[in-house]
């Protein structure tokens, strides 16, 4: 009979520090929804290949689905929650797939908004391409793109105008 082996590890996911004793083979997915309670991350192939699973781990959006918990350790974590302002208000992005209705059935949009997030971040005048290329990973049933693509268009021209 083999013992069940526990690790302990501490993730700061949204600002905020979580410890845990986990078994090591636990995902970050399911870390981030069972241990921390964080359930806007979605579980869709849980094979890396949908992107509804995306989060940023220190700064690099990741397949959670792909990840160990066990490798956050001693890491930040930002998760669709996270994307929100300080007060619960909608980031720019997240305002911009709702003004566009970027969303239908709501399962790929937390891997959506992190890829748009990540785009944004590296490229503050993102071309349609360059939009169609980012998101390229991420699997949506619902929208056909459209409404994904106009909603990152119209934050990155939103957030030029705050500047």
């Amino acid at each position: 009979m083999v013992d069940n082996f526990e690790k302990k590890v501490s993730i700061t996911v949204n600002g905020k520090a979580y410890q845990a004793s986990i078994e090591p083979r636990m995902t970050l997915l399911d870390f981030l929804r069972d241990e921390a309670g964080l359930t806007g991350t979605h579980a869709g192939c849980e094979h890396g290949v949908c992107g509804a699973c995306s989060v940023f781990h220190d700064g690099a959006p990741v397949r959670s689905c792909l990840m160990f918990a066990v490798q956050a350790d001693g890491y930040e974590v930002t998760t669709v929650e996270g994307l929100a302002q300080v007060d619960g208000t909608l980031s720019v992005l997240q305002d911009c797939f709702w003004e566009t209705h970027a969303m239908q059935c709501g399962y790929c949009t937390s891997g959506m908004l992190i890829a748009g997030q990540a785009l944004l971040q590296d490229n503050a005048n993102p071309s349609e391409e360059d939009i169609v290329e980012a998101i390229g990973g991420n699997l949506c049933r619902c929208t056909g793109y459209r409404q994904i693509i106009d909603a990152i268009s119209l934050a990155a021209k939103k957030l030029k105008e705050v500047v």
